[in-house]
Parts: structure tokens; C-alpha cells; sequence
């Protein structure tokens, strides 16, 4: 399934309230595997302070303190089942993000696709997605 290959290594988002993005993330991103994986200052990055989730030591989130970013975006995260795209979108709305898509199958795009959108609270459009039956 070449399809389904990672293509992309990181991606950062710029926010204007690091503190409760943080928090945000940490609880959204838990049901998919997804931790806090490191913090720099900005006295050590020269300019702006960041966090980055990630798996192990590897972020592939990174949340910039500069402002909140517009236009605002979408991401999507790849889940290991259905049952992580729910515990996602629960454990999102619970941790303030807006409901944006229920979990449930998008047939338009794929006929495996299972998915839950949540809107972050800075308003980026975020997902999960399972291709699994």
C-alpha cells in the first residue's frame, strides 16, 4: 500500500497561546501515541519558544510561540484503529477543541476512511484518520 506511506517529516504550527495549545495537544494527541517530545526555549532557539509531539524522540508537531497563524490550517494524524479516531475526538473535545466531524466513515474520499475532525482552539481543523476495517 505505497499510498499510505508518510510522506512528510514535520510540520509546525504557529500559536498565540502556547500554554493552553500545549495542554491541548498533550490530551488530543494521546489516544493516537502522540506525547510531548521536547521543549526549546527561546533563549536556546534565538528567536521563538517551541514544543513538538511526536513518537519516542521524534517530533513531527511543532507548536511555534509567535502568534496565532493565519490562515488557520489542517492536519491530519493517522490513527491504529477506529477506536483511536473516537478516543481522539473524545479526549480533543474534552480538552476544549470544537467538534468539526463526528468519527465516522468519509466514503467520499476513501472507502476505508474513517475519520473525526476537531477544530483546535486557536481554530485549526484538525483530524484523525484509520484506513482500517
Amino acid at each position: 500500500m505505497d499510498e499510505l506511506r508518510q510522506t512528510l517529516d514535520h510540520v509546525t504550527l504557529s500559536v498565540a497561546d502556547m500554554a493552553t495549545m500545549k495542554l491541548f495537544y498533550q490530551r488530543a494527541l494521546a489516544p493516537l501515541g502522540l506525547s510531548l517530545v521536547a521543549e526549546v526555549s527561546a533563549e536556546q532557539s534565538g528567536s521563538e519558544a517551541f514544543a513538538g509531539f511526536g513518537i519516542g524522540r521524534k517530533g513531527s508537531l511543532w507548536l511555534r510561540a509567535s502568534g496565532q497563524q493565519t490562515p488557520r490550517t489542517h492536519i491530519c494524524f493517522r490513527a491504529q484503529s477506529r477506536a483511536a479516531v473516537r478516543s481522539f475526538h473524545a479526549s480533543a473535545l474534552l480538552a476544549g477543541g470544537g467538534d468539526h466531524g463526528a468519527p465516522g466513515v468519509r466514503e467520499v474520499y476513501h472507502p476505508a476512511y474513517y475519520a473525526a475532525f476537531v477544530l483546535d482552539p486557536e481554530g485549526h481543523n484538525i483530524e484523525a484518520v484509520c484506513f482500517e476495517p
